[in-house]
């Protein structure tokens, strides 16, 4: 039988045909994939001709399509359907597959020729786009250590090499710690709404549990109990499971982890030139300096501190009144949280999740993306995802089709938590036109079956965001795979996601959120106490993330040599910022996904407040135009934003999208910490 990742894929568009593909197919297609692709590697850099963009930038770019075809689809089943055999692949390749890059990267002939390319671009005759590409390989080549000398190239790539072992253990471990499961009693579970109710009954009865009721320690389990648990030892009992994963002392505890990714990390900046790896990562980046993106993180600490701290004495004395008199916790908050804002705007959430359906909301997020980009989305039975609970639609546009997504909405073992958007397949033109591939990733709850899934109004925005990512990918319309889709720079990649939040509180899309039983439309009342509660938990949010980007740049700012201890700097952190007590880190140190489980997001986390200024700015040119659908406004974001890549620079894409450079102040005024514009 042969490897069907070394076979033609004969399936509607290509898509991956997981009904064959078994785990042990990954590590033969790994060692075929990584052969085929050295030997591409190998004619480009000994080439007898001299360089030219067709030999060089262009092969490079064609080359590799076995290895992405094995990677992409291995690094999804690996965080999304995993076991122990899938994780012992995942260990073993992780250091081998680095290799293999830096074995490119750090190849002297090769760089040779780019630089010689690079160096005469002027002259070259090239269009815009393929000079875009050229200046981008000349980079990712210069950042990931070309220009070092053959020492320090060996110890670059022995670097990453442990790096991305050091990466892949992290990740494991906070899966592991996220597999503990608490059996909760009746009285345990009193006060959460019935969609709650039932998904903890459902997890009890998944895992054999001689318990009515049961809560993992994933965002998803904890957050409902947290919110409306009327058992104050249960809430503690949760939190404390929840913010220790990774930190338990215990074989999967990340802390020593941390202090050698961090010290590596300070290394390579220091062999590449930098004061430190934060100015290493955001040298190529919208902000440029760390000292930008720290200006930015203070300009909204301050005012968010100063909101938690008047809404922590508000929730204080509501605690006290129902009789609470040992001090307020961070158990405490978001419980009290919900009262407060039930006291304040007549307003509980609880309310919206009936018209929160699940289907709903991907048909509300469809809806947007026809109305802005004409796409349609059909389901395909016929198309077989990687689990039973994943479906997948051919996307239209124009009567054309132009890509497959893949959504897979449920939490479940083996599956680490959070949501996130990858591709089995990128688009591209260059040697043929290539559809792109694109899966959202999500971890609600799933209810019992024939029960629908209900959603939290922050899942539901969870749903929008990362279709935005995948709108991304879907509408990316370039020649060339390193400019494809989300191939930006960090604090521009959340600008598509971020942004799409906003059609989710658009009338015509609400107007799409029916009740799941009587089909009635959300009562404008209702909606009304809703937008008047937006920003009811602002201070709490903006802590909870801004802390969270801070410790980030904490650690990543440190010049390099410097010793790290994981809780210290934490605690030294907080500290120094003036963290309240009561509220934690979204992300503390050793289940900071984000930022040690890769690279993607270290020194970067702040990216997410960054891109909320391009997009709170972003959707006021809709605002301006009086229309959440303007179709003027709508092409040019679709034009320089959504379908534009990595093909020019990104300053310039949103001036060209918006006419101008972004104001902060519409992100300051989305947020609720500065007075509306008059």
């Amino acid at each position: 039988m042969t490897n069907p990742f070394l076979d033609t894929w004969d399936t509607p568009y290509g898509a991956p045909p997981f009904a064959l593909i078994g785990t042990g197919d990954f590590r033969p297609a790994y060692d075929t994939a990584l052969a085929t692709h050295r030997a591409e590697i190998e004619a480009i850099a000994t080439n007898p001709e001299a360089p030219s963009f067709t030999n060089t930038i262009a092969a490079l770019e064609l080359s590799g399509r076995l290895l992405r075809r094995v990677d992409m689809v291995f690094s999804q089943l690996a965080s999304a359907a995993t076991n122990d055999e899938m994780q012992a692949i995942e260990r073993d390749m992780a250091p081998v597959v680095t290799r293999h890059w830096n074995s490119i990267f750090l190849n002297a002939q090769l760089f040779a020729r780019i630089d010689q390319l690079y160096r005469k671009r002027s002259g070259l005759g090239l269009d815009a786009e393929s000079l875009r590409v050229l200046e981008r390989y000349h980079l990712d080549f210069v950042r990931a250590g070309a220009q070092l000398t053959a020492a320090e190239r060996t110890r670059y790539g022995e670097i990453s090499e442990r790096l991305s072992v050091l990466a892949t253990a992290f990740a494991q471990n906070v899966l592991a710690d996220e597999q503990q499961i608490f059996a909760l009693t009746e009285a345990e579970v009193r006060g959460l709404p019935p969609d709650a109710l039932a998904s903890a009954a459902e997890l009890a009865r998944d895992r054999k549990l001689n318990a009515p009721y049961a809560a993992s320690t994933s965002r998803s389990s904890v957050e409902p109990i947290l919110h409306h648990a009327s058992d104050r030892g249960v809430r503690e009992k949760l939190w404390r499971a929840f913010v220790d994963r990774g930190r338990n002392g215990n074989a999967h505890d990340n802390r020593k982890l941390i202090a050698e990714i961090v010290a590596l990390r300070g290394e390579i900046a220091a062999l590449l030139g930098y004061a430190s790896y934060a100015d290493y990562k955001l040298a190529d980046t919208m902000a440029g300096t760390p000292a930008a993106a720290q200006t930015l993180l203070e300009q909204v600490w301050e005012p968010g501190r100063q909101r938690a701290a008047l809404d922590r004495a508000a929730l204080e004395e509501l605690a006290r009144a129902e009789g609470q008199d040992s001090p307020f916790e961070p158990w405490d908050w978001r419980y009290y949280g919900e009262k407060l804002r039930l006291a304040r705007y007549d307003f509980d959430e609880s309310q919206l999740k009936p018209y929160l359906q699940l289907e709903k909301a991907i048909d509300a997020a469809f809806f947007t993306a026809q109305q802005l980009f004409g796409l349609s989305f059909t389901p395909r039975e016929d198309i077989a995802g990687y689990h039973p609970d994943v479906r997948v639609w051919t996307v239209e546009r124009g009567g054309k089709t132009i890509g497959l997504f893949y959504g897979d909405f449920f939490a479940r073992p083996g599956k680490r938590s959070g949501a996130w958007m990858t591709s089995f397949r990128d688009q591209q033109k260059l040697g043929g036109e290539v559809l792109p591939i694109i899966v959202n990733t999500c971890n609600f709850n799933k209810p019992p079956e024939g029960e629908p899934a209900l959603l939290s109004l922050d899942e539901a925005r969870t749903v929008f965001h990362e279709f935005g990512h995948g709108l991304h990918g879907l509408l990316s319309d370039v020649t060339y795979p390193r400019l494809s889709g989300t191939s930006t720079v960090r604090d521009f990649v959340e600008l598509p996601s971020q942004l799409y939040e906003h059609w989710l509180e658009q009338p015509p899309v609400l107007a799409r959120l029916t009740h799941y039983k009587t089909g009635e439309a959300i009562p404008p009342t209702l909606l009304e106490r809703m937008k008047a509660a937006r920003n009811a938990n602002v201070g709490f949010e903006t802590v909870e993330m801004v802390s969270s980007a801070l410790l980030d740049m904490a650690y990543h700012s440190r010049p390099a040599g410097e010793v790290v201890e994981a809780d210290a700097v934490e605690r030294e952190t907080l500290a120094r910022i003036g963290m309240p007590h009561e509220i934690a880190l979204r992300h503390a140190s050793p289940h900071f996904l984000h930022i040690f489980s890769g690279d993607g997001y270290s020194a970067g986390y702040y990216s997410y407040l960054w891109s909320e200024v391009l997009d709170a700015d972003g959707y006021s040119a809709f605002e301006e135009a009086g229309d959440p659908f303007d179709p003027a406004v709508a092409d040019r974001l679709y034009r320089y934003v959504y379908s534009a890549g990595g093909s020019r620079d990104f300053a310039e894409a949103y001036r060209l999208f918006r006419g101008r450079d972004p104001d902060p102040a519409a992100m300051l005024r989305q947020r609720g910490l500065a007075e509306p514009a008059a």
